[in-house]
Parts: C-alpha cells; sequence; structure tokens
C-alpha cells in the first residue's frame, strides 16, 4: 500500500513539473531598488482562474509556474506603489522579466488584488486566503488550516504557527470561547471562511502594545464570507450505525449554530454520541484558562497552586474501550454601546467511559537500570465525568486613552472511577497476586477573577493596575480494598478478610495577585517600566485516614500521622524596574526585581515561619534580523515556592501502593533559565523555519526521598543539595514547492538529569527523549490529494529505551463535482531496546461524503473507524524511580451513517 500511494505521488509530481514553465524576475521601485513582499498573481485569460501566484522575498524576486502556450494577465500590487498589470505568453521556454513599479496612492482596486492573494503580510499581521487552500473535501477549520503554509495543528486541537502555541482563538474579532482553541478549530464550518488571519505580538489591549514585549503572544481571526454575517448558519447532522462488536448501536446527533453581525454573535454547539468522539476532554477541562493571563511572570516568582486530581480519564483520550458522551455550549458576543462590549460562554459536558487497560512497572534499583521488583496488571475501570465551564467578560474603553476589564470563570465537576485490577508483584524469585479495588471521587470547584485599568494620561505616562483572585476546593477520596495491607498505619486493626482503606481529603485556595505598572516613556523607542505588585495566598489542607471493617463499623485512624489539619500563609511583595529601547534592529529589556517573601505553616499545634529578600534579574534581547526574522534570547532568575500540599507532614494515600508525607520546613527552588528561539517566515516560496533551546538549572529543588519495600512505596520531599538541569530544543523547516507542494521535517529533543534518594541511598537518574517528524504532501483543486509522513520517536529511560516508529498517510479527493472521499492510515511498531516488549499496531479510516452541488443542503457521509479492528494501543512513562509500559483496548470498528442539513 505503501509503495503504491508513493509511485502516486512521484507520478502526480512528475506529470505536474513536465506541465510547468517558469516565470522569474525582479520586481523594481522606478527600476531601481528591490521590493520586498510586493503581492504578484497570475491570471489565465482563458479560464479567468488563478494559475500562480507569489509574494517577492527581500531581494525583490518572484518566481511564478505556469501552463505553457497560454496567455496570461499578470497583476502587481504594492503598499505605495501604483497598481501594474503586464500580459504575457507563455511557450514552451521559462521566461525572465524584471518589471518596474512606479510611486503613487493606494487605489480601491489594488485593495482587492492584495485581497484575492492567497497569502499576504500586513504588518504583525499574516493573511491567509482560505478560499486558494482548499480542495473541497475540507469541512471544519482544522481542515483549512492544516494546508496553511507555516501552520500546524495537532491530535488535540492546539495550532502552532511559528512553532508558538495560539492562546486565543477570535471569529470577526469576537473571541470564541476564550482560553481554548480546540472548540472553534473542530466545529467551526470550513465553507464559512474567507480569510484566516494571524496576529503575532498580539495584545488584547492596545494600550500596552507598544510598551510591553509580546514577541511570544498569537492570536487567530477568522473573518467569515458575506453571506455568513448578519445570518444564522451551520449544520444539524444525525447519523447511526454498528459496531464490529455488535454490542451497541452507534449514534450521532451534532447540531450547530452559528450568528454574526457587528453588535452580537451567537455560538451554539452540541454533541450527543458513543462514537468516541470527545468534543471536550478532561486535559481540555484542566487546562482551560479562559483566557486568564499568568499576569505575575515578569515578577520573578512562581508560586504554583497544585491540583488534588486523582488523575481520573487524564490518558486515554477517545481511545479507551468505550466512550459516550453528551456535550453543549453556547459562546456569545454583545455591544450595549461602541465603547462597551460584554462576552462569555458556558460548556456543559457528561461522558462515561470504560477502561481495559494492561501494564507492567518495573521498579529500579538506585543508580542502575537493573530491575528491583516488577508490578503487573490487568485493570478495568469504569468512569462517570460531569464538567461545567462558565465565563462572562466586561470590556469597556470609551477612548483610546481609558479601558477597564472585568472576567469571571467558574469551573464544577464530578468524576467517579471505579476500578477492579489484578496485580501479580514480583520481588527477585518471588511473587504474589491478588485482587484489588479501588474507587476514587471527586468534586473540584474553582473561581477565577480579573479586574483591570489601562490609563494613558499623556503621551509620556502610562498606567495600568491589575488584580487577579482564585478561589479553589477541592475533595478528592479515595478508597482501596485489597487482600494484604502494604502500610503500617498507627491504630490500624489487623486480621481483617480483606483491607479497607479509605482517605477524604478537603483543600481551599484564596490566592490575590495585584500589580500596579507605570510606564514613562523617555523617547518613541524606550521606556522605563516600575512594578510594585503582591501576591497573597491563603489555603487549608484537612485529611484523614479510615478503615472500614469486616463488620461494617469504621476505625478511624486517629494517630497525627495520619491526619491533616494545616493552614498555609503565603505572601510576596515585590518592587521591579525594566528599561526597554530599540535601537536599530535590536530590542534590549534587562530588569529586576526586589522580593520581600514571608511564610508561614501551622500545624501540630505549632507556627513555622520563613522570611527573607531576593533579588532576581532577567533580561531580553531582540534581533529583527529582517521583517520576518527574528532571533531572541532571554534570561531569568525565577524562585519556585510549592504550596500546601508538600507541606502537610501527616500521611496522603496517593494511590494503593503508594503513601506520602510532607515537610513543613520545605525551602524554595531557585531556577536559571536561557532560551534562544530563532524564526523566519520566507513569503517568496513560504518557507518557515523554527528553532528554540531552552536551559534550566535548578538548585535547592524540591525532589522526593522514596523507600521501596517491593513495589509498595513512601516518600516525603526534600530540598535536594545537588543542581539539576533540564536541555531542550526543537527545530522545524519547512516550505512550499511550486503550488501545490508542501513538505516539512522537525525534531524535538529534552534531556533531564534528576536527583533523588531512593532507601537511603542518593540516586540520579536522566531522562531523554528524541521525536523527529517528516511530512510531504499535495493540494491539487482537481486531483487527489495525498500527505506521507513518518515519526520516530526515542524515550530513553534511565538507559531503557522505547521506540516507536510510525509512518502514516492521509488520501482525500474531491471528485465529480458532487463527491468527497477521504482516508487516513497509521502504522506503529512499539519495542524496547532488548526487543523483549514489542508490538505492532495500525489504524485505517475512511468516509465517503456526497453533496451534489457545493449549494446544496444536504449532505450524505458513510464513515468507517477502525477498519482493520485493532485491538489496543501501546505507550509508555517514566518515573525517578520506575519505567512503566501500558497497552490499553481501544474501540471496535464501527461503520456509521450520517445526514447533515447545511443552513
Amino acid at each position: 500500500m505503501k509503495k503504491i500511494l508513493l509511485f502516486a505521488l512521484f507520478l502526480i509530481s512528475t506529470i505536474s513539473f513536465s506541465q510547468n514553465i517558469r516565470f522569474e524576475g525582479v520586481i523594481l521601485e522606478s527600476g531601481k531598488t528591490p521590493l520586498e513582499m510586493a503581492n504578484i498573481m497570475a491570471v489565465n485569460q482563458v479560464t479567468k482562474g488563478m494559475d500562480g501566484y507569489a509574494i517577492t522575498n527581500d531581494k525583490g524576486r518572484f518566481v511564478l509556474n505556469l501552463k505553457p502556450n497560454s496567455t496570461y494577465l499578470i497583476k502587481l500590487s504594492y503598499i505605495g506603489m501604483e497598481n501594474k498589470q503586464i500580459t504575457v505568453e507563455t511557450k514552451t521556454e521559462n521566461i525572465t522579466q524584471n518589471i518596474s513599479m512606479e510611486p503613487g496612492g493606494i487605489q480601491l482596486d489594488g485593495v482587492e488584488i492584495v485581497r484575492e492573494m492567497p497569502v499576504s503580510i500586513k504588518g504583525d499581521t499574516i493573511v491567509y486566503n482560505a478560499d486558494s487552500f482548499k480542495s473541497g473535501t475540507e469541512r471544519k477549520l482544522e481542515d483549512v488550516l492544516k494546508k496553511l503554509p507555516g501552520v500546524e495543528v495537532n491530535a488535540d486541537g492546539e495550532v502552532e504557527v511559528e512553532g508558538k502555541k495560539v492562546t486565543k482563538l477570535m471569529v470577526e474579532g469576537k473571541d470564541f470561547f476564550d482560553g481554548d482553541t480546540k472548540l472553534g478549530v473542530k466545529n467551526i464550518p470550513a465553507d464559512a471562511i474567507d480569510k484566516i488571519q494571524v496576529l503575532r505580538n498580539y495584545n488584547e489591549n492596545s494600550i500596552l502594545k507598544g510598551v510591553e514585549n509580546n514577541q511570544d503572544n498569537l492570536a487567530m481571526n477568522i473573518k467569515l464570507k458575506d453571506g455568513k454575517k448578519n445570518f444564522w448558519f451551520g449544520d444539524m447532522t444525525a447519523g447511526g450505525g454498528t459496531a464490529d462488536d455488535n454490542k451497541y448501536d452507534r449514534y450521532l446527533i451534532n447540531p450547530k449554530l452559528f450568528y454574526y453581525n457587528p453588535k452580537y454573535s451567537i455560538n451554539l454547539i452540541s454533541n450527543f454520541n458513543n462514537i468516541g468522539e470527545l468534543p471536550l476532554t478532561i486535559q481540555d477541562y484542566f487546562k482551560f484558562t479562559g483566557g486568564f493571563r499568568s499576569m505575575m511572570a515578569k515578577g520573578g516568582s512562581n508560586f504554583n497552586v497544585a491540583s488534588n486530581d486523582l488523575g481520573i480519564s487524564l490518558l486515554r483520550n477517545n481511545r479507551a474501550k468505550e466512550i459516550e458522551t453528551q456535550f453543549g455550549a453556547t459562546n456569545f458576543s454583545y455591544n450595549p454601546t461602541k465603547a462597551w462590549t460584554l462576552s462569555g460562554f458556558g460548556i456543559l459536558s457528561s461522558s462515561i467511559t470504560d477502561l481495559e487497560t494492561k501494564s507492567q512497572t518495573n521498579f529500579l534499583q538506585p543508580n542502575s537500570s537493573n530491575v528491583a521488583s516488577t508490578e503487573n496488571r490487568n485493570e478495568i475501570a469504569h468512569q462517570k465525568s460531569n464538567l461545567a465551564l462558565f465565563k462572562l467578560s466586561s470590556s469597556y474603553k470609551p477612548s483610546a486613552r481609558f479601558q477597564f476589564d472585568y472576567d469571571i470563570l467558574s469551573k464544577f465537576s464530578k468524576q467517579d472511577e471505579d476500578n477492579s485490577l489484578l496485580r501479580q508483584s514480583i520481588v527477585g524469585p518471588l511473587s504474589n497476586t491478588e485482587t484489588i479495588l479501588t474507587a476514587k471521587k471527586q468534586d473540584p470547584k474553582s473561581v477565577n477573577q480579573n479586574l483591570s485599568f489601562y490609563y494613558t494620561h499623556n503621551d509620556k505616562n502610562i498606567f495600568a493596575l491589575e488584580m487577579q483572585h482564585l478561589y479553589q476546593d477541592e475533595d478528592p477520596f479515595y478508597n482501596a480494598n485489597l487482600q494484604t495491607q502494604p502500610f503500617g498505619f498507627a491504630g490500624y486493626v489487623a486480621g481483617q478478610n480483606r483491607n479497607d482503606i479509605n482517605q477524604t481529603r478537603f483543600v481551599k485556595t484564596n490566592k490575590l495577585d495585584a500589580k500596579l505598572d507605570y510606564y514613562y516613556m523617555l523617547t518613541p523607542k524606550s521606556n522605563i517600566n516600575v512594578t510594585l505588585g503582591n501576591t497573597y495566598s491563603y489555603q487549608s489542607f484537612d485529611s484523614s485516614i479510615y478503615q472500614m471493617l469486616d463488620n461494617g463499623t469504621k476505625n478511624i485512624l486517629t494517630d497525627a500521622s495520619n491526619t491533616n489539619r494545616v493552614n498555609y500563609n503565603f505572601n510576596d511583595a515585590f518592587l521591579g524596574l525594566h528599561y526597554k529601547i530599540l535601537t536599530g534592529k535590536f530590542t534590549f529589556t534587562p530588569g529586576v526585581s526586589l522580593h520581600a517573601y514571608n511564610m508561614t505553616n501551622s500545624q501540630l499545634g505549632t507556627d513555622f515561619s520563613q522570611n527573607f529578600f531576593r533579588v532576581l534579574p532577567d533580561f531580553l534581547a531582540l534581533y529583527q534580523i529582517k521583517k520576518a526574522e527574528t532571533l531572541t534570547y532571554n534570561y531569568a532568575i525565577t524562585n519556585s515556592f510549592t504550596d500546601i500540599n508538600k507541606l502537610a507532614e501527616g500521611f496522603v494515600l496517593n494511590g494503593y501502593n503508594s503513601l506520602s508525607r510532607g515537610s513543613r520546613t520545605l525551602e524554595n527552588a531557585t531556577q536559571q533559565s536561557h532560551s534562544l528561539r530563532y524564526f523566519k517566515y520566507n513569503m517568496f516560496n513560504f518557507e518557515n523555519i523554527t528553532g528554540f533551546i531552552n536551559y534550566t538549572r535548578t538548585i535547592d529543588a524540591v525532589k522526593s526521598r522514596a523507600n521501596f519495600i517491593g513495589v509498595n512505596q513512601t516518600s516525603t520531599p526534600f530540598n535536594s543539595d545537588f543542581a539539576e538541569e533540564t536541555l531542550s530544543g526543537f527545530g522545524s523547516y519547512g516550505r512550499s514547492f511550486l503550488k501545490n507542494y508542501k513538505a516539512s521535517f522537525n525534531t524535538r529533543l529534552n534531556w533531564s538529569k534528576f536527583n533523588n534518594q531512593q532507601n537511603g541511598v542518593f540516586a540520579s537518574a536522566d531522562s531523554f527523549t528524541q521525536v523527529h517528524t517528516l511530512t510531504a504532501s499535495t493540494n491539487y483543486k482537481n486531483l487527489p490529494n495525498i500527505e506521507l509522513g513518518y515519526s520516530y520517536t526515542v524515550n530513553d529511560y534511565n538507559n531503557s529505551k522505547f521506540y516507536t516508529d510510525k509512518p502514516f498517510v492521509r488520501l482525500d479527493y474531491y471528485f465529480l463535482k458532487s463527491f468527497s472521499f477521504v482516508s487516513e492510515y497509521e502504522f506503529y511498531h512499539y519495542y524496547n531496546k532488548n526487543k523483549t516488549v514489542e508490538n505492532e499496531y495500525d489504524f485505517l479510516s475512511a468516509s465517503l461524503i456526497y453533496q451534489k452541488t457545493k449549494d446544496s443542503k444536504w449532505e450524505y457521509k458513510i464513515a468507517a473507524t477502525n477498519i482493520l479492528n485493532t485491538k489496543s494501543l501501546n505507550d509508555d512513562s517514566f518515573s525517578q524511580f520506575s519505567t512503566r509500559t501500558s497497552q490499553y483496548t481501544v474501540q471496535p470498528r464501527y461503520l456509521i451513517f450520517t445526514l447533515k442539513y447545511n443552513l
């Protein structure tokens, strides 16, 4: 199959190359100075279609690949120049011709020419004309984005441009479920999209755009076609089918409605299915920020509010054995006046998930890859999850000098998991098998509020006041029912038929961040920024352990070692000073902050306090090599603080084989970080090069002092005397060839060195991960399109290596002006260094869509997933004491027929 596809790609490429001739040259201003980023396109005078387009490079050069023996109208445009048109007749030979443009005013028809260009750049904005990249098989925004040069979309719906993550998605300038791009990427109809704007150096507050460094901020705005404005649009999809196991009928109900006009917008999305589609995963829920910024980042302190999440549904995505989902979401924006905008969203999601997993965990000897003990598990889990998110935002901007914003984001969830597992523990020649039952329940909730004022007094003085409050309430409950009891709890009653251990936890957090920034403009290209800020956090942690006896009574383990009653206050007051200057192609921003820290934890009837001062420097240098080529260096020293979870000195039951307790005397860790990032985007051939390297050295890192008895572990945290290091790098190269070809290669490397204590011995471990990916694709209007790729992953965990070879191919074809065919194939070869673990599996899916014409309301689709009926997947993971390989059952093959009505 792969040989056939490779031959097909070669054949298509050969035909295309043989039919093209090159029209190239240089565009000059008044016949002298080369014009960079001038637009040039070739319109076929017979078909009236655009056969070629280009944007000149920094030397004014362009190349168009045209058909032989044809007549073309060559259109040229450049801001500040008179638009120009020339006629070119091609023969069978290449043509070289320089073209001169003359200065003049911007004309309306010139604007139209720019709008027709597939890609154009204006300042910090890249504009893609969506129709120029569509082949006819696209159904969602995701399908269009994957075809744009320099744009990548991963499996989680996260969008990257220039190697940077897009953090905000808008439609017609209005937020679309702020804080996450997945819902828009997976749901906005492709046929509604006119332009896709990538907004680089984005700052949603125009007052601060010129004084802050925004080089890492990216936003994306979707411009709709005229026929989609002031009208409801969307689609209503319903379908049914059958699975290979014949146990369940498969169904899908998925209505989506959108409405946009200048004053207000409404988006409605729902999805009810049992075919594994997850509009919002648990991972999405916990990372959904609602657009809230990390406003204290430049202060130099990092206070981490840890999650007490029990790990329910964090890994399996939509490849569990069974998933049934009910999902509904709405997003709105409303302008009561020109100066005032109200917006927000509500999301409700409910899912039932069944998991079936086999795993092997090897616990290593200290400073060795030799196995000290092994735990084999066969697990069956049943999970229920209910999620809710609500956000309301208000932005009032009566003038360019003043802006007042308020946001509130609420998150609620209710999650349950029942797990039955058969465990085999192997320690030397001894082996023991037992059945373990566990239960997890949690109902976490949080409310995050943001209040901001921005005021420009005059051209020299700018003020910004920002405040953010977080309230978080967590109540995880854990139950483990075992045949043997691995831990010696004080007050525990032995001799029971089963060991039924339970733990309740209640953790509350109130955290308030506030800072006042004053910017003084020394010159139009330099300013001084003075920051006065404070972070205050109050947390409480209550936990208790009890045993259920065979007779049904509760034995509460009241010993101080089994309970926690802890309060923790953290305060960081700081004064920061930064100087920013633009000189030539360079931007420099040196800075320093002075911190006064105060921390007190109260437990066991006493208080323990720490008070100290720190001076934390930081530095940024940006070299703007060319308009679309930059080199950025960042340096910072950061103080990182743990929260109450690692300070509580009573036992916490992390799992049936893992017990931990905190240390109230823990100190902060100090990180020294360096990062270097390079980016280049060449509009001449859509070449994009991205590379970065990050190095972090941490002293006084909070690590674990672990003691193992067989496969059971107890641990306490401590500040390591040895520095830890992390080195990571990423490189990506991609470009377009001719008009219809695109190829890219990227590599991601990550090396980490860890230091811990294991059974009283200092233990050092290394982790090195490599991921290399090569892809090549075509983008024709009237021919089959193919994407070929290969990914190679190496995970080296303390000299235990795991490899994954993954070739993949995607075929899409729009034919007979009514049919769309899409098929995807992935092959996995998973193995370890010694081939003691080895597995091969693959996935094939295909769909055929019939829509009589592109304007037809009705659409019919038949789709098959997991056509090869693969039963399971593999993955591996690493901790500083063990390696784990897992195999989990996936959903069976199924066939679905759907009917869609387009509004």
